[in-house]
This record gives structure tokens, sequence and C-alpha cells, in this order.
């Protein structure tokens, strides 16, 4: 059990780590043009505290055999810091302002959690209070791409919905819920559950509007998260490819 245990807490490092990664496509578009465009920042911002609670929660003081929770939540607190720092360079100035009131109302957050855990909580109670906070931030996190499954749901077309990252959040969930399940966590397995079944039903939409790639009508929607802004790349390689003309975002 102890070995099972440990082996889908690799399995749930390496499937999350490509799901932290996968925004550097947009980022280096960001980078290129100087200018963030239509993407937002508030997934990267809200990723970001998700990464530092859950990786606070992992911390053996904390909570027990959960030192695979924190290893991969820091690294991905290290990566999204980037990610927003960039945002902050290249966002418009009347955005700027607004995106570090946010930033700084997560740090807040995390600190506050952190803070209280340590001074009024101890034991169970600790574990209990951190678990909380890091899995209704985790199942926010799983829930971002409703909004990209509407949008396929109303255009039929998965182009703003990429098979291998929504592959990537099956596996990613599945495997962490497995994790908790196998060292009975429910702090790891409830939120790690939702995002199997929303990895699941991201693939079921993907088979059913498959064929559908390209040629359904794109309505303006400004990105909102990783996974429409790695798909919006890839509709303009597709409108090239085409010989179309290229709208910029």
């Amino acid at each position: 059990m102890e070995i099972a245990h440990f082996l889908f807490g690799i399995f749930g490092n390496a499937t999350a780590l490509f799901l932290f990664l996968a925004p550097t496509i947009t980022f280096r578009r960001i980078i290129r043009s100087k200018s963030t465009e239509l993407f937002s920042g508030i997934p990267y911002v809200m990723t970001l505290l998700n990464c530092l609670l859950s990786a606070w929660y992992g911390m053996p003081f904390v909570s027990k055999n959960n030192i695979l929770v924190s290893t991969i939540n820091g690294t991905g607190a290290l990566i999204e810091a980037i990610y927003v720092l960039t945002f902050i360079i290249y966002a418009p100035k009347k955005d700027k302002a607004k995106f570090i009131g946010l930033l700084t109302v997560v740090l807040t957050t995390f600190a506050g959690v952190a803070l209280v855990s340590l001074v009024v909580l101890h034991g169970k109670s600790r574990e209990i209070f951190c678990g909380f906070a890091a899995a209704i931030f985790s199942i926010i996190m799983y829930g971002s791409p409703l909004s990209i499954m509407r949008t396929v749901i109303k255009t039929k077309s998965v182009e703003y919905m990429p098979f291998f990252l929504s592959l990537f959040v099956f596996l990613c969930g599945t495997s962490w819920f497995v994790f908790g399940l196998l060292g009975s966590d429910l702090f790891v397995a409830v939120p790690n559950g939702v995002g199997c079944g929303l990895g699941a039903l991201q693939l079921i939409l993907y088979f059913i509007y498959r064929n559908n790639k390209g040629e359904a009508k794109k309505p303006a929607l400004p990105v909102q998260s990783m996974q429409m802004g790695i798909a919006k790349l890839h509709q303009e390689k597709q409108l090239v490819s085409n010989g179309s003309p290229v709208d910029k975002v």
C-alpha cells in the first residue's frame, strides 16, 4: 500500500508539472509582443494561492505522509510566481494596479492561514484548518475550465480546449485522487476527485466535437484561462496555414 501511495504521488508530480508548464506558450507570446493583450492574469495568481496553500498543507508539521504534495506545489508556486511577475511587467498601467492589489490579497490570505495555523492551532486542528483552505482553492482551480467547456458546447468546436491539456487535467486529478484515497486523506482526495471528474467531462466533450475543430463560428471572447491561451495560438496557426488573415487578439 505504501509503495502504491508513493508511486501515485510521483505520477501526480509529473502530470501536475506538465500543467504548471503549459502556460509557457502563452507567456512566450506575451514577452514577444510586450503586451498581455486580452489574456487574464487572474487564473495564474489564483493558482499561485492554491500552490502555496497545498504546499503548506503537505509540510510534515501540518499533515503526515504528504511531502510529495509539498514538493510539486512548492515547484508550482515558483513557476506561477514567474508567470505573475511577467504579467505585472507587461500589463497595461490601468490593469497593473488592480492585479498587484489582487496579488497582495492572495499573499495576505496565505500569510494569514500560515500564521493562524502556527500560532493558534496545533495537531489535528491545524491539519483540518489548512486542509480545508487548500481543498477549497484546489476545487476553484479545477473548476476554472468550466467556462471553456461552456464555450465548446456553445460553438460545437474544440479549438478552445486542447486535447493533451484536457488529458493531463484528467490524469493529474486521477493520480492525486488515488493518492489521497490510499493515504486516507480526504483533503487531497476530494478536490482531486472533482478534478478527475471535470477532466473526464472535458475528454468526453472533446470526442463529441473533435471533428468540428475550426468549423464553428468563433466568439469574440477574452482569453480567461491557460487552456484558452494555448488554444488561441493553435487557432492562429490553423488560420495561417489555410491562408486566412489572423486578427490580433
